[in-house]
């Protein structure tokens, strides 16, 4: 047999540096700080032009400097530490008992800045929770898209209006590969959707020990109209909606079978994939069963995770849709339509449709929110479908979402906890005692690596600045808002999310003059920073952003209130490490979970939040402020005002106080104080240690004990 061609890079790269490409293709580097610290010293002008993205550094470094690097011994010593420590955390036999890997769905994952298959919270919870589970050696798949598009690249026009920019991904610059028979074959799936096949080509992305495949509908075989249906995350309208999570259920486990993964726990990540729990009955049906005993096997081995506690952020088809694309599905159910209808059948308002959230409910025998206090709005929200029981006993349980920590943590603050925690400290991360020892970090040394993580932030909001002024001629009053004016001693607030109207990014604005009374304190000046995008189709968002943008380019307020553009997961690391204080204010109970303020604390970063999602377990009055207005009203402009008067008597009497009370070593002793108590009530509970391992204990090992209990087999 003939051997595979050698890649561009094998062809390149001298034999003792070989495995680089390997190394380069599988995301693991990206929270393994050797690993970067290993692609910084190849090229270190390259890390940052190419935005961190080894792929293209190996591809743009001349020849001659890899052969000097094999030569090196330094560079050497540290590149086999490196593949030994990825040896370890990639190849060794999954620790979980049972060999039979979760398949999880996502219909998108934030993973890396350079494979922008994600668009905010949802994506990148999804990234941390495959990268946990390769540090945990749990037997885990992935599914999602390839969106050859991605969400999109924001551009604001002199107005401050959102312009979407769709550029296209060049897979050959990122680490991702087919999924083929390493023949040169590349793997494919055909899923009917509707009257016609939809073909799907695989590809395959490492995170750590973890695989993700990703489906793509731009192949040749598919008419011009169907290769869009995997070009951009939540696209197009109902009817392409549909198409996708079609593509994303269904396929799903077309391609898991294609591949040839027997998963034994399924786990939904939201409602856009539920359309699996059909391709799985269908399964079942054709090996002889009733669609009632098919509908227990795939209940057993299914854990539905919701995020959404609007009844309005739920999918929705209606039922002349629904016809359209299952009325061949149905019978290979042997069901009628009355009974399919009726799987996902939900009454809104007086409108009846197939909602996707009441299909993944029906069929999924167990489910969880992502906050104690999502799990009170979803038992409410889901009570009708279980009318005979009282509301606290409705069977939606919650896990706390959490994040990565070894991602998320600024260099700087690595060090420390490296150094007064333990050495290890990522391997027992999930032990509050071993958190208690922050207590023991200098507190100069505390200060001293904020504020590097501080002006490492300013340093990139100026950079980014420059290159906006040199590439698009950006106007002086749009240089005002860039944050190149903001001062780095000076108290920064830092607001970046979704610009949905709910979280209500306007709220600090509600009394302007109140707020101008703050920013230009002559000795104790406030300064926000704003980033964050509106969904394209969402303009009350948009407009949202843009009154934001315009007031933070007005000569009155003089540069101390900035707007970052593009906002995604590269910028987001400087702001959730840099800024002082993390802002979060959403309209309760609205706020699902909520990451970005749990990888501010891990940075001693302060949450000002709302007393909703993660926060409302968080708080405990020394680790941040609560914006609690003491009151709830129903007229949303009246509570909107009374949270607005509670955040402004926050900030005036506690937190810009606390921030510029200083010792004559100019360190703010109760502010850092502060500081430690955040970091150790919020590095152990709210991390995706915790998280992934109550998924494992109270969902991932019930479920695989009822598949096997159904199935009459000792467990794999």
């Amino acid at each position: 047999m003939d051997k595979p061609a050698l890649s561009p890079l094998q062809k390149k790269l001298p034999p003792r540096l070989a495995r680089l490409e390997e190394l380069a293709y599988n995301l693991w580097w990206s929270w393994h700080r050797a690993s970067r610290d290993l692609f910084k010293q190849l090229d270190r002008t390259l890390w940052t032009t190419t935005r961190h993205n080894p792929v293209r550094i190996l591809q743009e470094i001349p020849q001659e400097s890899l052969h000097e690097l094999a030569k090196d011994p330094i560079f050497l010593r540290d590149f086999d530490a490196v593949l030994m420590e990825m040896d370890k955390d990639t190849r060794g036999s999954p620790q979980w008992y049972s060999k039979n890997p979760i398949a999880y769905l996502s219909a998108e994952f934030g993973l890396h800045a350079s494979l922008p298959i994600y668009s905010g919270g949802l994506g990148v919870l999804s990234g941390d929770h495959a990268k946990e589970a390769s540090d945990m050696g749990l037997p885990f798949v992935a599914v999602g898209f390839l969106y050859e598009q991605g969400y999109f690249r924001q551009k604001l026009d002199p107005s401050g209006w959102q312009e979407a920019i769709y550029p296209p991904l060049n897979t050959a610059e990122v680490a991702l590969r087919p999924a083929g028979n390493g023949n040169g074959d590349r793997h494919f799936v055909s899923v009917r959707v509707g009257e016609r096949d939809i073909y799907l080509q695989i590809w395959e992305v490492l995170v750590g020990r973890t695989r993700l495949y990703l489906m793509d509908a731009d192949v040749e075989q598919n008419a011009a109209w169907d290769r869009q249906l995997t070009a951009r995350l939540y696209g197009g309208d109902r009817e392409m909606r549909i198409q996708q999570e079609i593509l994303l259920g269904i396929g799903s486990v077309q391609i898991l079978r294609c591949l040839g993964i027997q998963p034994v726990v399924w786990h939904i990540n939201e409602g856009h994939s539920a359309f699996m729990v059909l391709e799985r009955a269908r399964e079942f049906v054709g090996q002889g069963m009733s669609f009632e005993e098919a509908k227990a096997h795939v209940r057993a081995g299914t854990v539905f995770t919701t995020h959404t506690p609007v009844p309005a952020g739920h999918d929705t088809f209606h039922f002349a849709l629904i016809d359209k694309y299952f009325n061949h599905f149905w019978p290979q159910l042997n069901l009628s339509r009355e009974e399919f209808l009726k799987l996902g059948s939900y009454k809104t308002g007086h409108e009846e449709t197939f909602n996707m959230t009441k299909l993944a409910l029906e069929m999924a025998g167990r489910a969880n929110a992502v906050s104690a206090l999502h799990g009170e709005v979803s038992r409410k929200m889901w009570h009708n479908l279980w009318p005979d029981k009282p509301v606290n006993e409705v069977p939606i349980g919650h896990v706390t979402n959490g994040v990565h920590l070894a991602s998320w943590t600024g260099e700087a603050m690595h060090r420390l906890y490296r150094r007064y925690i333990s050495p290890d400290w990522l391997t027992h991360q999930d032990d509050p005692l071993l958190w208690a020892r922050v207590e023991e970090i200098p507190d100069e040394r505390l200060w001293e690596a904020h504020i590097y993580l501080k002006r490492k932030m300013f340093s990139t909001m100026r950079e980014r600045a420059r290159e906006a002024r040199m590439q698009q001629a950006t106007p002086p009053d749009q240089l005002l808002c860039s944050g190149i004016f903001l001062d780095p001693d000076a108290l920064v607030i830092g607001f970046a999310r979704r610009f949905a109207t709910y979280k209500r990014a306007n709220l600090i604005f509600r009394d302007i003059e109140r707020l101008k009374a703050l920013v230009h304190d002559r000795y104790r000046p406030v300064q926000i920073i704003f980033a964050g995008k509106a969904h394209p189709a969402d303009d009350p968002g948009k407009l949202l952003l843009q009154q934001i943008y315009n007031i933070a380019r007005s000569p009155e307020f003089g540069g101390r209130i900035a707007f970052v553009e593009d906002y995604d997961m590269h910028v987001s690391r400087y702001l959730i490490q840099g800024v002082d204080v993390w802002l979060n204010t959403p309209r309760k109970p609205m706020e699902a979970s909520g990451t970005s303020g749990m990888k501010a604390a891990l940075n001693g970063i302060l949450n000002l939040s709302i007393l909703d999602g993660w926060w409302a377990e968080a708080y405990n009055g020394r680790n941040g402020w609560a914006i609690d207005a003491g009151q709830t009203y129903e007229d949303p402009n009246l509570q909107d005002d009374a949270d607005a008067a509670a955040l402004y008597r926050v900030l005036e009497e506690q937190v810009v106080p606390l921030f510029y009370k200083r010792d004559r070593d100019d360190i703010p002793r109760g502010w850092v104080s502060m500081m430690k108590e955040a970091i150790r009530t919020v590095g152990p509970r709210f991390s995706t240690r915790r998280m992934v391992q109550e998924y494992l204990d109270e969902y991932y090992i019930p479920a695989l004990k009822d598949v096997t209990a159904l199935n009459g087999n000792v467990i794999p």
